[in-house]
């Protein structure tokens, strides 16, 4: 998943004896790109595989809005923790290795529609999950995903031979070793199936880690950064979606304009605050080596898990605001706040804090992951002040750094003159 040195760019492949260009071959060797590849941006293929993966973030968080509705916070955020890492996981291993082995050739191209049949499988399983603690789908789709994840990685070691074939040879027998051990989700009682979890994920975050400890993979620093951010994106969109339809309805159900209104406010300012702070800073240029790249692919886990779960909060607030969740608003209004302090803590320990000049810029977002989560004690105004919060924070950031952009010029002109 990561690399510190830069593996050659790669090279034009060289016409078939028939004469036919390599590129234009239906099947081709997947062979590993280059760092150095000028223009690398996400595939049309690649922006589909987001799409559909979003269909599962959102059944989990249609499931997590239920479990909180009905007083079954703990349980629900168990099962959303766990199928949520299942969705991450799948699709974050794709990404790497779309971003250093992606030969866009037709068995690559039907093996990557087979992972999104995998998630879609998955999806279909989020509900029995939640509601009956039924993981087979889940578990069958996760299968899929992995099987289709095994495969390229043995085409990759077909094609590569030394330190790069062990390399993949790790990867595909890891993902196969950990596939089996999550058999236990299906045989274990519910009692036990939480620990399973913990140990399974930290295994599944070991393999990359063991695979690539003689010879990274080559991917590529402004892609991965790019996808990353689409999914983001996609995420943010999802969780607007789901509390502009939770909203609707509300409101034509209910005609409750004066409660729904602060809440649709409020978590408007807070997803345009959570676009604004994760896109302020270019983060590609920070991940250089392999402890970097480790950390801030990990810790996305958390971005876009709190991202999907401020969308099932909003939802949360307009039906307990309308009457129709059994919990208090002191719950439902954390139901928005906490995320939403989680996500602002974890996008400034992954990115801002990298860009952050002295210790004023450094605090901003911490002091406003506080101040939102103070807020949730204001009652019915608790979604809303997190928005004013979340939108004065983008204000204050961006005059911070403006006044400082502005000195450092001032002293620029002043040194010239000198």
């Amino acid at each position: 998943m990561t690399s510190s040195p830069t593996p050659p760019p790669s090279s034009t492949p060289p016409p078939s004896p028939s004469g036919t260009p390599a590129h234009a071959r239906p099947v081709r060797r997947l062979t590993a790109r280059g760092r150095a590849d000028v223009h690398r941006a996400a595939t049309p293929l690649e922006l589909f595989f987001d799409l559909c993966f979003v269909v599962a973030v959102a059944q989990a968080g249609i499931q997590l809005v239920h479990s909180v509705a009905e007083s079954h916070t703990g349980e629900g955020l168990i099962n959303y923790a766990m199928v949520f890492f299942a969705i991450w996981w799948a699709w974050m291993n794709f990404t790497w290795f779309a971003s250093a082995y992606d030969n866009d050739d037709v068995l690559y191209r039907v093996v990557t529609l087979i992972q999104i049949a995998g998630v879609l499988v998955l999806a279909a399983g989020v509900s029995p999950a939640f509601e009956e603690h039924d993981f087979l789908a889940v578990w069958l789709g996760y299968l899929i995903m992995r099987f289709a994840m095994t495969a390229q990685w043995l085409r990759a070691a077909r094609s590569s031979e030394g330190p790069e074939r062990a390399m993949a040879l790790r990867y595909a027998g890891g993902v196969v070793l950990c596939q089996i051990g999550w058999v236990g989700l299906l045989l274990l009682p519910e009692g036990g199936r939480a620990w399973l979890f913990l140990v399974m994920a930290l295994l599944e975050m070991c393999v990359p880690v063991y695979a690539e400890k003689d010879r990274p993979t080559a991917w590529h620093p402004h892609h991965i950064a790019e996808r990353y951010g689409l999914f983001t994106i996609i995420v943010l969109g999802e969780t607007i979606a789901a509390a502009t339809v939770a909203v609707k309805s509300g409101f034509e159900e209910n005609q409750a304009l004066d409660e729904l209104l602060p809440i649709a406010a409020g978590g408007l300012l807070i997803i345009f605050a959570a676009w604004w702070i994760y896109f302020v800073v270019p983060i590609h240029g920070h991940l250089r080596s392999s402890r970097e790249a480790f950390v801030w692919g990990y810790g996305h886990y958390v971005v876009f898990a709190s991202a999907a779960a401020i969308g099932a909060g909003l939802e949360v607030a307009v039906e307990q605001a309308v009457g129709k969740a059994h919990l208090s608003t002191l719950a439902a209004s954390a139901a928005v706040t906490l995320p939403t302090a989680l996500y602002l803590l974890t996008v400034w320990a992954l990115h801002a804090r990298h860009f952050k000049v002295g210790l004023t810029q450094q605090l901003v977002l911490p002091v406003t992951a506080l101040l939102v989560i103070c807020c949730t004690f204001l009652g019915e105004w608790a979604v809303l002040a997190a928005g004013l919060v979340s939108a004065l924070s983008v204000a204050t950031g961006t005059t911070l750094t403006a006044r400082r952009a502005a000195r450092a010029s001032a002293q620029r002109a002043s040194d010239a003159a000198g």
